[in-house]
């Protein structure tokens, strides 16, 4: 029974897939009306197939109410997957008319002139956008509507181009890849079989307009020779059929990767398919972001005293893009409502700058009002609203304190011990150097002296120092010619200098084995 539930749970979730998306698309079916006018009527796209039907719409001329046959399923796929809450997308219809391509590279398509009979009659190009995909399909219609029981026109689609991405947000500086899929059927046994077998040979285009300026980003045409276009901005992409059964139908992917993205490359991006004598075209609004840091100073506390201002404060919304769109407010939280409230005081924003990124960045500035004690432990907030950034944006706070009202803190506390601590060892540090590096005589006593010659000497009385023994000597010893020579003392004071400013004394590698230290004994 698990194995059989299990099929069961299978077929109603696919069954829930299928179902979702609408089964109908309505549209308007653009035509010429002359003087340079459009006409725009009503029509429908019926996309589901099912065995029931189709629901009368005596509103529509039975020429423009389409019942759409997909052989590639490509079509019908993108709408599966439509959400429910999605709207609906926008769509458009039209007469089309086959045609070769007029860009050079693309001569290798169209060897002949003429186009052949196979695609004489009736086609249509439908045009839907919405923000879950954006589409194109050529569709061929039979030449008479069906009469039972439904008024209806049946419809084969031809040629689909798809994207699951219309309006890509690419942080600045990252990799845009721009999702293309497309889908070919013949439109009759008949032009299936007059080529070779496989999929027949096409051509892929990618354009970019922005500011009224456009640009041939890519062009390629896969299985056929000729000299291409070269790319632009490191641009690539994905062009190949996926498939290659002999008849058909067939699917293909042209995405399209451009690489560490700039502001200057935002803009329409335009992928056509070629096929010979058929065009299928869908568009993408590429958008380039960067959300802005945000950083409050003077923080994370700012004081003042009762009926006195507190110190201008700075909000820095650096390194963001687009410039539009930016809003900048100060918040108050707390106070004598304790509750959240505009900001009250002077403000102002400076002008922009520019970094070397394509991003910008700019100050937002704040004079509080005088303050109150009851707005102890208010925090004053800097909310900055980006297109970039969430609902809510991003913020930055301080918190005011009044002077008077607030005593000493534990941190306060522990900070005051360690300087207290620190600055008496340091005291005792000098203490003991001064004591060290000046000898003074009490009475003429014992005095030791290190030995600051290149070797050691041996006595019964020794104390170790580094590698060298410590030599006791008596008084008289000290008034020795050496001990008199005032070079040597420089000397030996220089080299005891050294000696306790450097690191421990067994450490020391110093241009002598030992040094002399003079100190008389109580």
């Amino acid at each position: 029974m698990k194995p059989l539930s299990l099929l069961l749970a299978v077929a109603l979730g696919t069954a829930t897939v299928v179902s979702a998306g609408p089964a109908v698309i309505e549209c308007w079916f653009v035509e010429d009306a002359g003087g340079g006018r459009l006409s725009k009527k009503p029509s429908a796209l019926l996309l589901r197939q099912s065995s029931e039907s189709p629901p009368p719409r005596p509103d529509l001329d039975p020429e423009r109410y389409l019942k759409v046959h997909d052989p590639a399923g490509t079509l019908l796929a993108a709408f599966r997957r439509y959400p429910r809450d999605a709207p609906a997308p926008r769509c458009e219809m039209s007469h089309y008319v086959p045609l070769p391509a007029s860009a050079i590279w693309l001569s290798g398509l169209t060897p002949e002139q003429s186009c052949p009979r196979a695609l004489d009659g009736r086609w249509l190009m439908v045009s839907m956008s919405s923000p879950v995909l954006s589409l194109s399909s050529l569709l061929r219609p039979q030449s008479e509507p069906q009469p039972e029981p439904a008024l209806i026109t049946m419809a084969t689609a031809v040629l689909t181009v798809l994207t699951h991405t219309p309006t890509p947000r690419i942080r600045l500086g990252q990799d845009a890849l721009l999702d293309l899929s497309f889908a070919y059927s013949p439109p009759t046994p008949k032009a299936a079989t007059s080529l070779a077998p496989g999929p027949p040979p096409f051509g892929l285009e990618w354009r970019r307009q922005h500011l009224g300026k456009g640009h041939l980003m890519l062009a390629a045409t896969p299985g056929l020779s000729g000299q291409m276009p070269a790319a632009r901005e490191g641009a690539v992409a994905f062009a190949a059929w996926d498939d290659d059964e002999p008849l058909g139908p067939w699917t293909g992917n042209g995405t399209f990767w451009l690489p560490a993205v700039q502001p200057f490359q935002e803009g329409t991006y335009l992928a056509t398919v070629h096929l010979p004598y058929l065009q299928g075209q869908t568009t993408l609004e590429l958008a380039v972001q960067k959300p802005p840091k945000v950083t409050l100073t003077p923080a994370p506390l700012i004081w003042a005293a009762p009926r006195e201002a507190p110190p201008e404060l700075l909000c820095l919304v650096s390194h963001f893009y687009p410039s539009e769109g930016l809003e900048v407010e100060w918040e108050l939280w707390g106070g004598p409502e304790g509750r959240f409230q505009k900001a009250e005081g002077q403000r102002w924003l400076s002008a922009l700058s520019h970094h070397s990124d394509g991003s910008v960045s700019l100050s937002a500035h704040l004079q509080p009002p005088p303050v109150t004690t009851g707005q102890h432990g208010a925090r004053y907030a800097c909310r900055v609203h980006h297109p970039s950034l969430p609902a809510l944006g991003r913020s930055a706070e301080v918190t005011l304190q009044v002077a008077g009202l607030s005593g000493p803190s534990l941190e306060d506390g522990v900070g005051l011990f360690l300087s207290a601590f620190l600055l008496l060892g340091l005291i005792n540090v000098l203490g003991w150097a001064e004591n060290t590096v000046r000898p003074t005589h009490h009475h003429p006593g014992e005095a030791t002296i290190i030995s600051g010659l290149s070797h050691c000497s041996n006595s019964p009385k020794l104390y170790t120092l580094g590698s060298c023994p410590l030599q006791s000597l008596s008084s008289e010893q000290l008034l020795s010619e050496k001990t008199k020579d005032i070079h040597l003392l420089r000397a030996l004071e220089q080299q005891l200098s050294k000696f306790l400013f450097s690191g421990p004394l067994k450490n020391y590698q110093g241009p002598y084995r030992a040094f002399a230290y003079v100190g008389y004994k109580l």
